[in-house]
């Protein structure tokens, strides 16, 4: 394929992409303004405005969305900027890329499951503390999750978009040319955490401010973290437009409709907060590199730095050796830090739905895995040709989940489609493919063009360089992206509850609906499911090219950061 053949097929890909996005706000409109035939409303009217704007404790809902949103964004982001200052350069660095890929699989649910076993009221912690020296011989009464304000849920969330930004600021180091730039700044006598946030850092954020907003609109819109985590009297307005659009009353969904185009439009306001806080940022920054100070000696803030990432991946260790201990746990006291008993009951008695939800779960990963994959590896080849930008991949990531999943699903009841596992499909694919794309771009666009020139000056023509030099050689990355994709799909809760109506069962609806109903022991065994199934992908990813290319050196996956 010709260059400009690989830029219209990534043009149509780009587009095909946005399509879903924007006809699920098209269909959002109709019902948010009042106009749904299906009911019997017709005409334009603000009633359902009105009646959002009315309902009791809104104000509190919208607050809670923009702060958590805006909280939750700023402290990933702080943590990725003095993570990757305090490793760059060294050894840790190799460690936390190594660590990427089993923390990026773990669902949100999963993570937020994990957050309620260690520091709920009865969590592994206060277990720890007690009774000495906490001196509890009862758990709290104190709302530990769930706080009213949504501490908890700021902190899980931080905790879990953080490797993903990390991940993304890896991207970002191979293509700012970050270590000439720090060496200079060092031979300046800047120490070694000054030099990358002088040097480097605001390139590398300028480069991965697109992943940043995905990260702040998902944040504040978040559905099944705040199920999970949030408050509950009032919810964030994510939380309660889902409540409005799953309602028996069908009056619910002009409500909810109009919660959506609300939640858009705070989004958008977040977004032009966030554009301000950068400006701001920038200037401190510059005021502090023209005050010239080194800061030479910051041993102790790296280890600072670093012995809390340490601490940060051990917690998530623990707590996720812990919902797996929870799913077989009997009687557990409190304070006992560990259960009296334990047993294969609820696995037992759940095996065979468990066995059902597993199944559809994995068939609708490993689905829109291989089919939105082909798209991805057209994409991001285009763009290393030039002239094509991928940015438009990432607008299902960027607008709100819950603003355009609803008037997608309305469409296509209008349409006649019925909500099953091939619905659910399509939509995942809609979610897949950009994270496939930034999964897959860095070591695309890194790997030496040198190979398939000498492949040109024995006589291979481009389509077969493109499959038995790029392909070949790009083996592991693209296992590495299907695994990246196949947790995305296991982890996506909203899509597969609203686009499947409810008819389609994965281990994360099944998590969350366990988390809700406050069941222990299933939510256990459902965050478990949901924790092996792209650890697997991920070891299938590590060790199939390991088998392949075992006497091949050279095939070795391409690192992102140099």
């Amino acid at each position: 394929m010709s260059g400009r053949g690989w830029r219209v097929a990534a043009a149509m890909v780009a587009l095909a992409a946005m399509l879903p996005v924007a006809a699920g706000l098209v269909g959002i409109l109709a019902p948010a303004f009042g106009h749904l035939p299906a009911l019997g409303h017709r005409g334009v009217s603000l009633a359902p405005f009105a009646a959002l704007f009315a309902a009791p404790g809104i104000a509190t809902s919208v607050l809670l969305s923009a702060a958590t949103g805006l909280a939750a964004t700023a402290l990933g982001v702080g943590l990725t900027m003095l993570l990757l200052a305090a490793s760059y350069g060294g050894r840790s660095l190799v460690v936390a890329e190594r660590l990427l890929a089993p923390i990026l699989s773990v669902p949100h649910a999963a993570a937020a499951a994990g957050f309620v076993f260690l520091f709920a009221p009865t969590g592994f912690v206060l277990r720890l503390l007690s009774p000495w020296p906490s001196g509890l011989e009862a758990p709290p009464d104190i709302a530990l999750v769930g706080d009213p304000y949504g501490i908890a849920l700021v902190l899980a969330l931080a905790m879990k978009e953080t490797p993903f930004l990390f991940m993304m600021a890896l991207v970002a180091l191979s293509q700012v040319e970050a270590a000439g730039r720090v060496g200079v700044a060092r031979s300046l006598g800047y120490g070694r955490m000054a030099a990358f946030l002088h040097a480097a850092w605001p390139l590398v954020y300028r480069q991965m401010r697109l992943p940043v907003l995905a990260v702040l609109a998902f944040a504040a819109s978040v559905v099944d973290v705040v199920m999970i985590l949030g408050p509950r009297q009032p919810a964030p307005l994510g939380g309660r437009i889902v409540t409005w659009l799953q309602a028996a009353d069908l009056d619910g969904w002009f409500l909810g409709s109009a919660g959506a185009v609300a939640m858009m439009g705070l989004v958008l306001l977040l977004v032009g907060l966030w554009r301000a806080g950068e400006a701001v940022a920038g200037r401190a920054a510059a005021r502090l590199r023209l005050g010239g100070r080194r800061w030479r000696r910051d041993r102790v803030a790296r280890v600072a730095v670093l012995g809390f990432g340490a601490v940060a991946v051990a917690a998530m260790a623990v707590s996720f050796a812990g919902l797996m201990l929870q799913s077989v746990a009997g009687y557990w006291p409190f304070p006992d830090v560990l259960p009296a008993t334990v047993g294969l009951a609820v696995w037992q008695r759940r095996l065979a739905m468990a066995a059902a939800t597993l199944g559809d779960t994995l068939t609708i990963a490993l689905a829109a895995t291989a089919a939105a994959l082909p798209l991805a590896v057209v994409l991001v080849e285009a763009a290393r040709r030039g002239g094509v930008s991928t940015r438009l991949v990432y607008v299902p990531l960027i607008v709100p989940q819950v603003a355009f999943l609803f008037g997608l699903d309305v469409l296509a009841i209008r349409a006649g489609l019925t909500p099953g596992l091939g619905a659910v499909i399509l939509a995942h694919m809609v979610f897949a493919l950009p994270y496939q794309v930034i999964a897959l771009a860095g070591p695309w666009q890194a790997l030496d063009p040198r190979f398939e020139a000498v492949a040109a000056s024995l006589g291979a023509g481009p389509v077969r360089r493109f499959v038995t030099v790029r392909l070949a050689m790009m083996t592991a990355s693209l296992l590495v992206t299907a695994a990246v994709s196949v947790a995305v799909s296991v982890g996506l809760y909203l899509p597969t509850q609203m686009i499947g109506a409810g008819r389609v069962a994965t281990v994360t609806t099944e998590a969350v609906a366990a988390a809700t109903g406050g069941d222990r022991r299933l939510l256990g065994l459902y965050a478990t499911l949901q924790l092996v199934i792209p650890l697997l992908a991920f070891a299938v990813a590590r060790w199939v090219p390991a088998l392949l290319w075992r006497r091949r050196r050279g095939m070795r996956p391409v690192r992102w950061a140099a």
